[in-house]
């Protein structure tokens, strides 16, 4: 039973930078998709960045050119680099995998049936 640890969440000002990481520990199988997602009270849970297990990416336009997403060399981490964080990225952001193949990963809720708990990013103006 994979499990996922969220960690990295703050708080800073518009313009800065975080990285968030994803612990997983148990099996993980190969191949697999690993994603961040965000979201905000009453809104919908939002796809920002995914990977499958073959380094393929995607993102959302919201974020591109601004969030990367990497694994380690173990790829036991999950990492989310954000940089010129914007007030509109505050949000909870979590962690998702699945040993799911899709040779380009997408942010679709449904496809991760593994969760982290989650970790907030707050970002002021």
């Amino acid at each position: 039973q994979v499990q996922l640890v969220e960690s990295g969440g703050g708080s800073v000002q518009a313009g800065r930078s975080l990285r968030l990481s994803c612990t997983s520990s148990g099996h993980r199988d190969n191949p697999y998709i690993m994603a961040w997602f965000r979201q905000v009270p009453g809104k919908e849970r939002e796809g920002v960045a995914s990977i499958n297990s073959g380094g393929v990416r995607t993102y959302s336009d919201s974020v591109k050119g601004r969030f990367t997403i990497s694994e380690d060399g173990g790829k036991k981490t999950l990492y989310l680099q954000m940089n010129s964080l914007k007030p509109e990225d505050t949000a909870m952001y979590y962690c998702a995998y699945d040993p799911l193949y899709r040779p380009i990963p997408r942010l679709d809720s449904g496809d991760f049936r593994v969760w982290g708990q989650g970790t907030q990013v707050t970002v002021s103006s």
